[in-house]
């Protein structure tokens, strides 16, 4: 009896240990797991944490143009970074330009880390914002902003324009081209100098109308100025005028439909307009000017995320940068010889052998020393 009393303390001796034993072992994988838990989700704060928006200018987020090159850089963005939209990436559409100051306030309220403001027309509710705000980083396009917590993204469109514009003298069988702008501003006016730079330069003789819609969000009167432009013998048409342009491509497709000889084309602008040329199995559009601005709002988010931002500073993206080319989608339109005549002026340019004109007044003096 007294062997197996002691066996049986020894037994729960025995047990006890290991019972304790097994304790420590648990709680330590718990730690253990629990640590690494939270680094994992720390990782993905990290991440998540980091929210961007962008306040539209007049025309929607679909204008097919300047907005919608943006929001595809953001979407892109928020797909390479895994953010959602609603949450990590959005926009705020502005229907008017009273629009901007309550668009960007509101963002600025749901906590986004950077607010992109979308077109110059953006820069004086942009600025009093960030101002108000510096604890927000924002970017305007098209503009300059001064402040620590706001980055510049400019564009050297009128080395774009100019290259579409030999493009378009190239084309034209009439020796009259045309230029329909948005809203008269020092920003359009670099888009005409420099096609009626490119055009000059190709065809000292060309003829290049000109008129402005006032408006980038008026595809009706887009449409009429083309009519009346189409009508007076231009069969090359160069918009830089947002959803305004929409109404020149419906235009050219008119005739085109009604007359499929009809010799009628239409440049694109900010992102390659292809798509909109479409008419059966043929197309209107003969180029378009490329605005990467996709390329840079993704750029600068990035920049954000990684803790790079570039507060304060001014970028520019040119020739040299890819930040503007041509699209060479109609490849039926845009011959190799066009191709090769564009590509030999975009060298020029490159090398410093030609400066292209982004005001008026320098276009005249171009001119003149052709």
């Amino acid at each position: 009896m007294k062997k197996n009393h002691l066996f049986l303390v020894f037994s729960m001796l025995f047990a006890a240990v290991l019972l304790l034993a097994a304790c420590g072992t648990s709680d330590e994988n718990a730690n253990e797991q629990e640590d690494a838990g939270a680094s994992d989700e720390g990782t993905t704060e990290g991440t998540n944490d980091f929210s961007v928006a962008m306040v539209t200018d007049v025309g929607g987020v679909d204008d097919k143009s300047f907005n919608q090159s943006s929001w595809e850089g953001l979407k892109a963005f928020g797909a390479e970074n895994g953010l959602e939209k609603g949450a990590g990436y959005d926009y705020a559409q502005s229907e008017q330009d009273a629009d901007f100051m309550p668009n960007l306030n509101r963002l600025v309220k749901q906590d986004y880390n950077l607010i992109f403001g979308v077109g110059y027309k953006l820069a004086d509710a942009l600025g009093k914002v960030a101002k108000q705000n510096p604890d927000t980083n924002f970017a305007i396009i098209d503009s300059a902003v001064e402040g620590d917590n706001v980055a510049s993204l400019t564009f050297a469109e009128h080395q774009g324009s100019f290259l579409v514009g030999v493009a378009a003298a190239m084309k034209s069988e009439t020796g009259k081209i045309g230029f329909i702008g948005g809203e008269e501003s020092d920003l359009i006016k670099k888009f005409e100098a420099g096609y009626r730079a490119g055009a000059k330069s190709v065809n000292p003789d060309i003829e290049v109308e000109v008129d402005y819609a006032e408006s980038f969000a008026a595809p009706d009167k887009g449409k009429a100025i083309a009519a009346n432009m189409y009508n007076s013998d231009v069969d090359v048409i160069y918009h830089s005028s947002g959803a305004t342009g929409n109404g020149v491509f419906a235009q050219a497709k008119d005739i085109k439909n009604g007359d499929p000889d009809a010799n009628v084309w239409v440049i694109g602008v900010d992102r390659d307009q292809y798509d909109e040329g479409a008419i059966g199995d043929m197309n209107v559009t003969l180029t378009s000017m490329l605005k990467r601005v996709d390329v840079a709002v993704q750029t600068v988010a990035q920049q954000a995320l990684d803790g790079e931002f570039p507060g304060g500073e001014t970028l520019t993206f040119g020739l040299k940068q890819d930040g503007v080319g041509v699209a060479k989608t109609n490849e039926e339109a845009y011959t190799e010889e066009i191709g090769a005549a564009v590509e030999e002026w975009k060298q020029k340019i490159l090398d410093g052998e030609v400066t292209v004109p982004k005001t008026i007044d320098e276009l005249e003096t171009y001119l003149d020393e052709l």
